[in-house]
């Protein structure tokens, strides 16, 4: 059994993997609530991805139960990684185009993760990874609208937003969500310029709804990060 552990600034998602198959996902989980299920699930091997300091107990009771991988920048990956600066470069990022990787070998991949940014990456089908781009997400975009104004409200993204807005509130909805979809939309166009094939692959927390607003052959896998984190820690266990 494989755990794979990915620390956020705000929060913690674990996936248990049975060789390569996914098995269970546990969000939302507290340092102590990670140091619990490691003891209860006893697995044979540990990939900890943070973005945060401090996860030193974390480290330290997981390396009493199994072979334990930090993940960082340095760590081998199953591509090759061409970004000009690699160690700047985002540890999911990085573990989304490792999923990618596995679950669509040998094609041109674009993989879009929505979250709190936007982030754009090319991995072509020799397994080279070439960079993307980044962009703020709705909810930033919200934010920043009410931080960089006099009067704009601070709002939350709304599921459902009418193109035309008929109050401020609806017409900033509008802005950074429709905004938003329209720029993946183009971003997604400017790709499949440079290849005639090319898999879309959406994954992050707007995954789903994002998929179903844009008409184009795009695969929605928003635990991409975890599948690609098991991938990286087989990857290394075999190196």
């Amino acid at each position: 059994m494989n755990i794979c552990i990915d620390i956020g600034n705000t929060n913690a998602r674990v996936g248990i993997f049975e060789n390569e198959v996914l098995r269970n996902i546990i969000t939302n989980l507290s340092d102590r609530s990670i140091i619990k299920l490691l003891i209860e699930q006893k697995p044979d091997h540990i990939m900890i991805s943070s973005v945060r300091k401090g996860i030193g107990r974390i480290y330290k009771e997981a390396s009493k139960i199994g072979n334990v991988v930090q993940f960082d920048q340095r760590t081998p990956l199953p591509f090759k990684n061409s970004y000009l600066s690699p160690q700047t470069l985002g540890l999911d990022r990085i573990a989304a185009v490792a999923g990618a990787k596995y679950l669509y070998p040998e094609q041109n991949c674009l993989i879009v993760d929505i979250g709190t940014c936007i982030t754009y990456d090319l991995l072509d089908k020799t397994g080279v990874y070439h960079g993307g781009g980044i962009s703020p997400g709705v909810e930033m975009r919200l934010k920043a609208m009410h931080k960089f104004t006099a009067k704009l409200p601070l709002l939350q993204p709304k599921g459902k937003v009418q193109l035309i807005g008929r109050n401020t509130s609806e017409c900033m909805q509008s802005g950074a969500t429709i905004g938003a979809l329209s720029e993946v939309q183009g971003i997604i166009y400017l790709y499949q310029q440079y290849f005639n094939e090319l898999t879309i692959i959406f994954c992050g927390g707007g995954a789903n709804f994002f998929e179903s607003k844009i008409k184009d052959h795009i695969f929605a896998v928003p635990n991409l990060v975890l599948i690609g984190l098991n991938q990286i820690l087989r990857f290394n266990l075999n190196e």
